[in-house]
C-alpha cells in the first residue's frame, strides 16, 4: 500500500526526525537517493552525450553530462549535494542557478569542491541540449502556482530536446497536496521523492507530469501519523479483501446483485453491468428492466424480471442507472432502490434523478460512481474545474452526499465522509470505452452483495477493472474488459485446490 501525507505532515515529521540527528543529516540521505537513481538512469541511457552503452556501468557514466536548474531553498539544496556526488564519480554536472543569492551555500561549495561548475541561466538552453540528464530542482513541494518564465523556458528545452528529467521530490509547478497545476509544469521521466509519497504524486494531472516515482527512505516513517491524506492499495491489498466462498457457502450466501439498467435505446448498458455483477463474483444477479431478452441471451444465469425493481426478489444490493433514461419509470425504479435497506450503486442516468437529502436519509450505505462530467453537474460547477482538482471534487460530493464516491477519470479516486482519499492505480486510457463504466458498477454491485465496506467495494472494483482493462485484447471494449476479469481474480488469489479426499 502506499501512504500519501500533505506537505504540512512531512515537514512536521522532518522537523521532529531534525532534533534528534545531527545537522545536514536528512538532506544527505536525499542526496544520496537522489544520486543513486540519477546514476542508474544515465546507465539506463547509455551512450547519450558520454561513452557510449557497452562498458562497464562506470565508464557509460564517466563523464556524461548532467545539468542541475537550482532554485532557492532546500530543493536545490538536494541537487546540489547530489550534483556534487554525481560529479565525484565522474560525471560532468553544470547547475544552472535560477536564483544565485539565494542559492543553498552549503550544496554550492559541496559541488564546486567535487568540479561541478555553475552557469546563469541565460544561454542554458544550449547546455541542456547537450545534457544526457537534467534535474529539477527547481522549487519542489514548497512551490505554489506555476512556473515562473524564466524557469519554464528550461523545462521547455529538456522537453523539445528529449532530455529525461529527474524531478526532486515533486515535478516543479505542480501542487503537491492537490495534484493541482496552475500555469507551467515540468514534465519528469522520474520522480525521487523523499520519506513519504506525497497526494498530487498519485492524482492526475500533477501524476502524469512526475512519470516514475521512486520514493527514498529518509527515516521519516515512525514520526508520521497513523492515517494517511492518500492511500493506493497494491495487489496484496486487494487480494486481502476479495471475498471467497466457504464450504457452506451457495448463492445466496455469496451475495445476489440486483441491475436496473438498460432501456429501449440503451439495451446492451444492462448487458454489460450485469456480466460486470456476475465476473464480481456474485451467487447470484437479479435482473429487472426491459432488456431482459437481451440479457439472458448473453447470460443465461440470470434471474430476470420485467416489473419494477421492488417485485424482483431479495437481493444484498443495487446497481441502478447505467442506460437507465429519466422518464417516469426511470425515476420511480431509483426512488424504489433507494428506499431498499441495502447498499445501492448509483450510476449514469440515476446520478440525474438523485436528492442529496435522500441519499443521506438512507440507513444504508451509497455508493456513487460519477464521471467528471456528471460529478460537475451535481457540484454545479465546470468540468473542467473538477478536472483540474480531483482531490477536492470526490471529496466535496462524498460530503455533500454522505455517501462513498468514486470519480472516473485519468485518476479514479475513492472517497467517503471521512478517512483518506484512496486513488486507483491501475486505470489505463484504454478504458475510455463506450460501456466501461457499466462493468465497473457491476462489479462493484457485486463486492458490495459480497458484505465489502463500501469504500473496500468501490476501491477493489476500480483496481480489478483496471488490471482487466490492461489485460483485455487491445483494442479493448467493454465486453472484452469483462472477459478478462476471470484472469485479474486468478492473478490476485491462489488457485482453488480440490477437497481431500
Amino acid at each position: 500500500m502506499r501512504t500519501a501525507y500533505r506537505v504540512e505532515t512531512v515537514r512536521a515529521a522532518e522537523r521532529v526526525l531534525m532534533e534528534r540527528l545531527p545537522g545536514g543529516t536528512l538532506m544527505a540521505r536525499a542526496a544520496a537517493g537522489l544520486a543513486a537513481a540519477c546514476s542508474r538512469l544515465l546507465d539506463e541511457r547509455g551512450g547519450r552525450g558520454g561513452q557510449g552503452g557497452g562498458g562497464a556501468r562506470g565508464a557509460r557514466r564517466s563523464g556524461a553530462r548532467v545539468v542541475l536548474l537550482v532554485g532557492s531553498g532546500d530543493n536545490g539544496g538536494d541537487a546540489l549535494y547530489a550534483g556534487a556526488r554525481l560529479a565525484r564519480r565522474g560525471v560532468a554536472v553544470t547547475a544552472v542557478l535560477l536564483s544565485p543569492d539565494r542559492a543553498h551555500p552549503g550544496g554550492l561549495a559541496a559541488l564546486r569542491a567535487a568540479g561541478g561548475r555553475t552557469a546563469p541561466p541565460e544561454g542554458a538552453e544550449a547546455l541542456i541540449a547537450r545534457a544526457r540528464l537534467v534535474v529539477d530542482g527547481i522549487t519542489g513541494i514548497g512551490g505554489r502556482g506555476g512556473l515562473r518564465p524564466r524557469a519554464a523556458g528550461l523545462a521547455r528545452a529538456a522537453a523539445a530536446g528529449g532530455v529525461p528529467v529527474v524531478a526532486v521530490d515533486l515535478p516543479s509547478g505542480v501542487d503537491a497536496d492537490t495534484g493541482e497545476i496552475a500555469g507551467d509544469a515540468v514534465r519528469a521521466a522520474l520522480t525521487v521523492t523523499f520519506g513519504a509519497f506525497k497526494p498530487g504524486l498519485l492524482v492526475d494531472p500533477a501524476r502524469e507530469r512526475a512519470g516514475r516515482v521512486h520514493l527514498v527512505d529518509i527515516g521519516l516513517g515512525p514520526r508520521l501519523p497513523p492515517e494517511p491524506d492518500l492511500v493506493a492499495l497494491e495487489d496484496a491489498d486487494v487480494a486481502a479483501l476479495l471475498p471467497r466462498p466457504g464450504a457452506e457457502s451457495d448463492k445466496y450466501r455469496r451475495g445476489v446483485v440486483g441491475v436496473v439498467a438498460g432501456s429501449a435505446r440503451y439495451p446492451g448498458a444492462a448487458v454489460l453491468a450485469v456480466g460486470g455483477a456476475l465476473r464480481g463474483g456474485s451467487g447470484a444477479v437479479r435482473y429487472a428492466g426491459p432488456a431482459g431478452a437481451m440479457v439472458l441471451a448473453r447470460y443465461p444465469e440470470t434471474l430476470v424480471s420485467d416489473g419494477p425493481p421492488a417485485g424482483a426478489g431479495r437481493v444484498q444490493s443495487w446497481v441502478i442507472g447505467p442506460g437507465l433514461g429519466d422518464g417516469p419509470e426511470a425515476r420511480e425504479a431509483v426512488a424504489q432502490v433507494l428506499d431498499s435497506g441495502v447498499p445501492v450503486l448509483v450510476d449514469a442516468d440515476g446520478l440525474r434523478l438523485l436528492d442529496p437529502g435522500r441519499v443521506r436519509e438512507r440507513p444504508a450505505p451509497t455508493v456513487l460512481t460519477p464521471h467528471a462530467g456528471e460529478a460537475a453537474a451535481l457540484l454545479g460547477t465546470g468540468r473542467d474545474r473538477v478536472e483540474a482538482a480531483r482531490l477536492a471534487a470526490v471529496r466535496e460530493l462524498a460530503g455533500r452526499f454522505g455517501a462513498t464516491v468514486l470519480l472516473k477519470g485519468s485518476t479514479t479516486l475513492i472517497a467517503n465522509a471521512t478517512g483518506p482519499v484512496r486513488a486507483n492505480p491501475t486505470g489505463t486510457p484504454w478504458l475510455a470505452t463506450a460501456g466501461s463504466g457499466d462493468v465497473l458498477s457491476g462489479l462493484i454491485g457485486a463486492l458490495l452483495a459480497a458484505g465489502l465496506d463500501p469504500l473496500d467495494a468501490a476501491s477493489a472494483g476500480a483496481y480489478l477493472h483496471g488490471l482487466a482493462g490492461r489485460l483485455a485484447a487491445a483494442p479493448p471494449m467493454a465486453s472484452t474488459v469483462t472477459e478478462a476479469l476471470p484472469a485479474v481474480w486468478a492473478r490476485l488469489l491462489p488457485p482453488l485446490r480440490p477437497a481431500a479426499p
